[in-house]
């Protein structure tokens, strides 16, 4: 998860030093002039997922759970645009997106009377239908390059989802921890449109926060210390469109 910021900064340094290199450099052509005269256009985007929970835990409910993590896992995602020009730096933007997430939560027990410790870590793994629309706010083109933010929601089907399995088994190593299908967040990112000789190329910034609370409560020993937990994603993705 922490690795993103890394990202961010090589894209920001490699977006700073295109402008360096006009003036040293002949100018350039200027790429797709009707680009943004189009009503709407389409793309497609790929891009890689960190994803975790945020959570609240009450550890009291088991004397022996000294503690409880989640750690986030790497997945990618495929997705088709669909840009709605609704203003001169203005879009709306539909993404539907097929994207593959785990989350690993990590429990930590005192073993018996002892000082001895012992570690379990259940993987929660979701494959989602992501549907977000987003407001996309752009600034004037510079030659080939523009600066955007963009926020809005994103409403979540995870088509692998648990929460109808049996959890019933004595077998620590056999329970699951479950989450429900649904998931609703909000979104905020940012991003850097470069206009190419033949489509338009965007590396993307974004996080996501989830609203509702994912966790289906069954009272086993990994289930009943959660209060909640919220999907907390972040992602990078590269986006072209023509």
């Amino acid at each position: 998860m922490y690795r993103i910021p890394v990202f961010i900064l090589f894209f920001t340094l490699s977006a700073n030093g295109l402008f360096a290199q006009k003036g040293i450099t002949k100018k350039r052509p200027i790429n797709l002039t009707q680009f943004d005269e189009k009503f709407m256009h389409f793309g497609f985007s790929l891009g890689i997922n960190s994803s975790d929970f945020f959570s609240e835990t009450n550890l009291g409910v088991n004397d022996s759970l000294l503690k409880m993590e989640s750690n986030p896992q790497l997945g990618f995602n495929l997705g088709i645009v669909a840009d709605l020009h609704i203003g001169t730096n203005a879009n709306l933007r539909f993404i539907p997106t097929l994207s593959f997430s785990q989350r690993n939560l990590e429990y930590t027990f005192r073993e018996g009377n002892t000082l001895e410790t012992k570690k379990y870590v259940k993987p929660v793994e979701s494959t989602y239908i992501d549907f977000p629309l987003n407001l996309k706010l752009r600034s004037n083109r510079h030659g080939n390059f523009a600066a955007y933010v963009v926020g809005g929601g994103m409403y979540s089907y995870d088509l692998v989802s648990q929460e109808g399995v049996s959890n019933t088994t004595l077998n620590f190593d056999d329970l699951i921890v479950k989450v429900n299908r649904h998931t609703i967040s909000y979104q905020v990112g940012a991003g850097f449109d470069f206009f190419l000789e033949y489509f338009k190329f965007s590396p993307e910034f974004k996080f996501s926060g989830g609203i509702n609370n994912n966790h289906v409560q069954d009272g086993t020993v990994f289930s009943a210390p959660i209060n909640y937990l919220k999907s907390r994603i972040f992602l990078i993705s590269l986006t072209f469109e023509g």
